[in-house]
């Protein structure tokens, strides 16, 4: 019995369907949706199932994401569903994975198990039929190499008294108890070296040919333009391994595509068993919030922002330069006005504008580079600015302050 026998099983969607069309009707109004999506269900039609997936677009879509009912977060992973079960039935397993892919980005957790078992069918089958056509993979090209790092060229790019000011502290194999007491407690950064050398990723991610095995037909949100700051920014949903093609592109030209704060985790699974969560992320009693990744091409630029939670920054591939200010002189730094943006600084340290923020030219600051292998953790509301020097690949873990504690 192969792989692709009884095609794919959807047993939390057969049982909570009846629910979420009558939700969907009734909070939602989405009455041409439960016509179409029954339909889709009952006489196996396709067109009807990628109407159904296009209304519980546009509804996603309609205003903020915060406005979105939750209900058609469910309804657009149903909707999902059974337009994957047509491609899967079909033979289409790209355009099936795409389709899961954009169930489990955008779609909400009540489907999320079914989603994630269809994945892991398709991408079984995926593999099978590579065996069986005997497509074995090459030697693997780096996606870094530090024959290729010309260090003066790069550090010509950084921001001006970049290196020259107060270095970030540097512990290798650092003590939990140390980290506690030197620098949790006292709210300051550190590079910690040497601690995730047992991590299969540090073996594994800068090989090409085991990103793009595991990863490489899966669907991933990035971000097109110099940062989330400037006006031509904006989103793509494209495959892993279109994202690994712009990342190795020499087209000094192209604008960056950074895969940034995305749970790409959560999504894809095979990724997440090769990193693990350090033990400084329980220090204190907190409580882990997310773990996001933060891939790229040299170039990418995080502009200068502060964010509520500790966060410990693991660079697994390539290098990276951050700057760092403490929270004490946020003022000085002229954090964005607007609601959604007030995290962010106005100050642009590639190109600071002296006379418009005169309190931030000669303000104290620490930076470092950061390299395979290297940690650094970041105190809450620290400001930071980080910008990529090769293409790297680096994994966030954040987490919050016990509860009640300031």
């Amino acid at each position: 019995m192969g792989l692709t026998d009884g095609g794919i099983a959807t047993p939390t969607l057969d049982r909570e369907a009846p629910e979420i069309i009558h939700r969907v009707s009734e909070e939602g109004g989405g009455y041409t949706f439960a016509r179409m999506v029954s339909a889709a269900a009952s006489d196996g039609d396709a067109t009807a199932a990628e109407v159904a997936r296009e209304i519980a677009w546009e509804q996603l879509h309609s205003g903020p994401w915060h406005s979105v009912l939750p209900i058609w977060r469910d309804a657009y992973s149903m909707a999902c569903l059974h337009v994957a079960k047509h491609h899967f039935a079909g033979g289409d397993f790209p355009e099936t994975l795409k389709v899961l892919d954009l169930g489990l980005i955008m779609g909400g957790s009540l489907l999320r198990i079914d989603l994630e078992n269809a994945v892991e069918k398709v991408m079984a089958v995926a593999e099978e039929r590579e065996k069986s056509n005997n497509n074995v993979g090459g030697d693997g090209g780096l996606l870094f190499s530090s024959v290729e790092f010309n260090e003066d060229e790069v550090f010509q790019l950084l921001p001006t008294k970049s290196l020259s000011s107060k270095h970030v502290a540097r512990r290798s194999e650092l003590s939990l108890e140390g980290f506690l007491r030197d620098y949790y407690m006292l709210g300051l950064p550190v590079i910690i070296s040497d601690s995730m050398s047992h991590w299969p990723a540090r073996a594994r991610w800068n090989n090409t040919d085991y990103l793009k095995k595991v990863a490489g037909g899966r669907t991933v949100p990035v971000e097109v333009g110099k940062n989330y700051l400037c006006s031509e920014w904006k989103q793509e949903l494209i495959t892993f391994s279109q994202f690994l093609e712009r990342i190795q592109s020499r087209n000094t030209c192209a604008v960056p595509t950074y895969l940034a704060q995305h749970p790409l985790f959560d999504q894809i699974k095979e990724l997440r068993k090769d990193i693990l969560v350090p033990d400084y992320c329980y220090a204190g009693g907190g409580e882990m919030r997310s773990i996001n990744a933060w891939f790229g091409p040299g170039g990418t630029v995080t502009p200068l922002h502060h964010d509520p939670h500790h966060n410990l920054f693991a660079q697994v591939v390539g290098k990276k330069y951050v700057r760092l200010y403490a929270a004490s002189v946020s003022e000085e730094l002229y954090p964005h006005s607007e609601t959604m943006l007030c995290n962010s600084s106005q100050v642009d340290l590639d190109n600071i504008d002296d006379n418009a923020f005169p309190k931030a030219k000669d303000l104290e600051f620490m930076d470092c580079i950061l390299d395979e292998g290297d940690m650094l953790y970041i105190p809450p509301k620290w400001w930071h600015y980080v910008r990529s020097l090769t293409p790297s690949l680096s994994v966030s873990f954040w987490w919050s302050n016990p509860e009640g504690s300031p």
